[in-house]
């Protein structure tokens, strides 16, 4: 049997961050909107033509965004806030919705399930479902235009719905409120020659999938009796499926993840759980890592993979938009780039088994084969490690540690702080890449950051801060910062991937042993501790978001390695505290995002997680304040482990969840210090006194006052000066106003 070969999606963002670029410069009004689309055309059209040159038999259209595919589906069936109806549905609604503007909050900013992606949550309230102008079939009647094969790509209803709220409809009433709309764009779509559409249902791997099997039928029964089903490929990707359920739809084929399913996926098949007319899309190239395939392993699955279906059709596990676009521009240690596959690396490798497969052409087959062989032979991994020299719980319980740490402290009632990273603006992002590039010296780079961060450690003395931070202007990102510096990571020069709207991210790359070899915040820190006499806190990134957040090595246990950063983390927290800071703050936002998607795994997930933030925290003394910081997910689900990492503070996200959060601490006596962030740093829109204070009085219907702080939900790094200020003096105005008045209800 010949094989196909097909992409689920493409990295927006560009090489060189073409598309971050133009939005930012469309925000800034450095372009008009003409300019804007104009450009964005031409990357989509670039992206299209690059994936055609790997020989796919399809390419993926509708993945290619001005923002993000939900909000993009959103405006399609005009799911619009409430707030902003009644407007036109055009570029400057878009981005209001995701960024807010002066008179109105943006949308919930919500994990992309398990990934480091975020979505703008679907509002329901009040919305008025319809069809608007079908982007989706304009663009794909564009790629036709360039004579590339394409399958237009669209988010399932039943997903969608899910991942929305608000709205007084059922789920069912929702979907089926949908479904005409669906049913109209698939149409549209076959009539202009889609010779199948992917259609992405991701919830359908997650134990809420058993719960919507009967709404799930009905729309696709609706979509074959509109006649549209038999084009249809319904995509599942991050773990396994129920193929016995899926057999049941009257749909072309499905996508099955075959990288991250635990080996269940194949199971099924194996156990005859699929007929044999059905086609498998099958994820066997790992989408979300950067890691270069065992290909020759790969070739023996497809040839497995061929007694189960009379079509096949193999893919990345993913969309590529979770990883680089090309190792082109790297300039890496070979021994290193031998084992790395960015996106287009990945297209290559399917290109390659395609070749193999159907034409027993083995050229390119053998180079990556040779290639993957090398580098696992490189010794990366021979570094021993004796964690039980450090301790992993904290000398005595936190009420005892907050005795000491008020009295060392002497913080005011409801004490202020903010999150850690301050703005970086254009000249701190300047002097940073002239000091990389050898530009400036050493000294004058130095002399650059300490001036900054007198004058924003001056800045948070006059607004009335009472805990402050060093601003981390030295620091280009909260993890790719640390992978610079520790032993076992390798950085990148543009490794950049999505992290939600413009923001893109540079992980790094675990590849061996992780090891801290020397200080790597303490000198900043210390300095700007200096300059003041109220308490500055020392900034860390966690284990848990590091291994998160990084491209993870993957011959150990993920435990293993995170442990090793643990450790390295540990010592950076141990020599804080020898330099005299009294305040650590380590921050695990991607604590939840790792959580698996199947809750038979949350247990041990958690377990390890709380381990290895323990690990890294608990041997300071008890007057050395912890603090954590959470950001932008579901926390309902893991409010208990959250309990447990012990930090004396943690800091978490309330305001684009507009105080959803608070309903989680009706469920537990949470006795330990706590902030949550009373305005969304996300949104250039400066809160008003009356939001902050009404915030801060539904936080103390469930919280002790004498453990709330007060701070922003997230770090200033994107936002500007002048909004800082501006944002931050409201703030401290609010919470003295507050003290002042000591209103019996939040006493």
């Amino acid at each position: 049997m010949t094989i196909k070969t097909s992409n689920l999606g493409f990295p927006r963002l560009g090489r060189k961050r073409e598309w971050k670029k133009t939005i930012e410069s469309y925000w800034s009004n450095k372009i008009s909107e003409a300019e804007l689309n104009q450009q964005l055309t031409d990357l989509h059209k670039e992206n299209l033509l690059l994936q055609k040159n790997y020989n796919l038999d399809s390419i993926p259209v509708g993945d290619f965004s001005l923002y993000d595919h939900i909000l993009d589906t959103s405006l399609l069936f005009n799911i619009i806030p409430e707030r902003f109806q009644g407007r036109e549905v055009n570029n400057d609604l878009l981005f209001d919705i995701a960024r807010g503007n002066k008179e109105h909050v943006a949308s919930a900013l919500i994990k992309w399930f398990n990934t480091n992606y975020h979505y703008i949550v679907p509002e329901w309230d009040n919305a008025e479902p319809k069809l608007n102008h079908n982007v989706l079939l304009e663009r794909f009647n564009y790629a036709q235009s360039l004579n590339v094969n394409a399958h237009p790509v669209i988010v399932g209803p039943i997903t969608f719905v899910q991942l929305s709220k608000g709205g007084n409809q059922t789920f069912e009433e929702k979907v089926q409120t949908l479904l005409p709309l669906y049913k109209e764009v698939l149409q549209s779509l076959v009539d202009a020659g889609a010779e199948y559409i992917q259609i992405d249902e991701p919830v359908l791997v997650t134990d809420a999938s058993a719960d919507f099997e009967n709404i799930t039928k009905q729309a696709y029964d609706y979509f074959a009796e509109a006649g549209v089903a038999s084009k249809l490929v319904i995509q599942t990707y991050f773990e396994r499926a129920n193929i016995k359920f899926l057999n049941t739809l009257p749909v072309k084929g499905f996508g099955l993840d075959f990288v991250h399913d635990r080996g269940y996926n194949l199971e099924q098949l194996k156990s005859g759980d699929l007929d044999q007319d059905k086609a498998i899309y099958a994820g066997i190239i790992d989408g979300r890592n950067v890691w270069a395939a065992d290909i020759a392993a790969k070739k023996d699955l497809i040839e497995t993979l061929q007694n189960y279906t009379s079509e096949l059709v193999v893919q990345p596990s993913a969309s590529l938009l979770h990883v680089p676009v090309s190792l082109d521009d790297e300039t890496l240690d070979e021994t290193i780039a031998e084992g790395l596959s960015f996106a287009t690396e990945k297209l290559d490798e399917l290109d390659a088994l395609k070749r193999v497969i159907n034409d027993n052409d083995s050229d390119k087959f053998d180079v990556l084969k040779a290639r993957y062989e090398r580098f696992q032979n490189q010794a990366f991994k021979n570094l021993e490690y004796d964690f039980s020299q450090v301790r992993d719980t904290r000398q005595s319980p936190f009420a005892e540690r907050k005795k000491q740490q008020d009295a060392q402290l002497n913080l005011p009632d409801l004490p202020t702080t903010t999150i850690g990273s301050f703005p970086q603006s254009t000249e701190v992002r300047k002097q940073r890449a002239d000091w990389k590039n050898n530009r400036i010296s050493d000294e004058a780079y130095k002399t650059f950051l300490q001036d900054e961060i007198a004058r924003w450690i001056k800045i948070q003395e006059d607004i009335g801060l009472d805990v402050l931070v060093h601003g981390e202007f030295e620091r280009n990102d909260m993890v790719e910062f640390f992978g610079e510096k520790l032993q076992g990571f390798l950085v990148t020069k543009f490794g950049w991937v999505q992290s939600y709207g413009s923001r893109a991210v540079k992980p790094p790359i675990i590849y061996g042993d992780v090891k801290w070899t020397e200080p790597l915040t303490v000198k900043e820190t210390v300095y700007a501790q200096n300059l003041t006499d109220k308490p500055v806190k020392g900034m860390l990134t966690g284990p848990v978001t590091i291994l998160n957040w990084s491209f993870e090595r993957v011959d150990l246990p993920r435990e293993d390695v995170q442990d090793q950063i643990a450790l390295a983390i540990n010592e950076e927290v141990l020599a804080l505290e020898a330099a005299g800071i009294k305040i650590v703050q380590v921050d695990e936002p991607a604590l939840r995002e790792g959580l698996p998607l199947r809750s038979e795994y949350h247990a041990d997930y958690l377990d390890k997680a709380v381990h290895s933030f323990k690990l890294s925290t608990s041997s300071v003394a008890d007057a050395t304040q912890i603090h954590t910081h959470m950001c932008y997910s579901q926390f309902g689900q893991i409010i208990h482990a959250i309990y447990d990492l012990d930090a004396d503070v943690i800091s978490i996200e309330t305001s684009r969840s507009h105080g959803d959060l608070i309903k989680d601490f009706e469920d537990i006596t949470y006795d330990l210090g706590i902030g949550l962030g009373v305005y969304d740093i996300h949104s250039p829109r400066i809160p008003t006194e009356d939001e902050i204070t009404t915030a801060i009085h539904r936080a103390l219907q469930e919280i002790d006052r004498s453990l709330f702080w007060v701070n922003p939900d997230c770090g200033l790094k994107t936002r500007k000066e002048d909004e800082v200020r501006e944002a931050l003096t409201v703030l401290v105005n609010s919470v003295e106003k507050l003290r002042e008045s000591k209103d019996p209800a939040t006493v």
